[in-house]
């Protein structure tokens, strides 16, 4: 890599009131994902929200006024699906609330740095509703222990909070959460095998410990042959 200044890509989830999301505001957010990932130019991407909110989650008042919301759920499995296969370090700048599937996608993020002021997780068991797609990145990122603690009562996480269970990895004033973010990013993307590890780092995540290391050598082992 070479000494010149890193470039980061910048994801913006924009939707209707706080970012929520549906079938066309996910496939755009996925799209763009994949889009920074597979520019040659780019060291990492940033996801943050539009306005003051991160992402407020599912549009709950579209899928009332006859939207599917099985198609609502498979559009978020299709976006979650995307962030552990890119090659590129992502890093959340959680400039609001990031709530519902919005914590999930903070979740889904290699480093979140998160204002003071925001909430971080799920609500849904609050209103009667359990986060059936979005609790699999906070399970994930968290473990099961950690995760219900939030999941299981419906009260979304505090920044600090959040900071202290791992859902995010700095809290900073809110006009200095861009910068943190982009700390992370240009340690991330230091030379080029590290984005080729971060999808193997994702996979083993999904292995027992004896058939991950034995992946892990054989991906090594991969790099060698000709």
């Amino acid at each position: 890599m070479s000494q010149s200044e890193p470039i980061f890509a910048t994801v913006v989830i924009e939707g209707p009131e706080r970012n929520l999301l549906n079938p066309e505001v996910m496939a755009r957010v996925g799209a763009d994902l994949l889009a920074a990932d597979a520019d040659a130019s780019v060291d990492g991407i940033v996801v943050t929200g539009a306005g003051d909110a991160f992402c407020g989650g599912l549009d709950l008042a579209s899928i009332r006024a006859g939207g599917d919301p099985v198609e609502f759920a498979r559009s978020l499995a299709t976006l979650l699906k995307i962030f552990p296969r890119l090659r590129k370090p992502v890093v959340a700048v959680v400039n609001g609330d990031a709530v519902a599937s919005g914590g999930s996608i903070v979740a889904a993020c290699d480093y979140g740095v998160a204002a003071p002021h925001v909430k971080i997780g799920s609500y849904e068991v609050a209103v009667g509703v359990w986060p059936m797609v979005a609790q699999v990145p906070m399970i994930k990122r968290l473990g099961a222990k950690l995760a219900m603690e939030n999941i299981g009562c419906g009260e979304p996480f505090d920044a600090t909070r959040a900071l202290e269970v791992g859902l995010v990895n700095r809290v900073e004033p809110a006009d200095k959460i861009r910068g943190a973010a982009e700390e992370w990013l240009a340690l991330a993307a230091r030379g080029g095998a590290a984005n080729a590890g971060r999808v193997a780092f994702y996979e083993l995540a999904e292995m027992t410990y004896d058939d991950g290391l034995d992946a892990a050598l054989s991906k090594f082992a991969a790099q060698f042959q000709k």
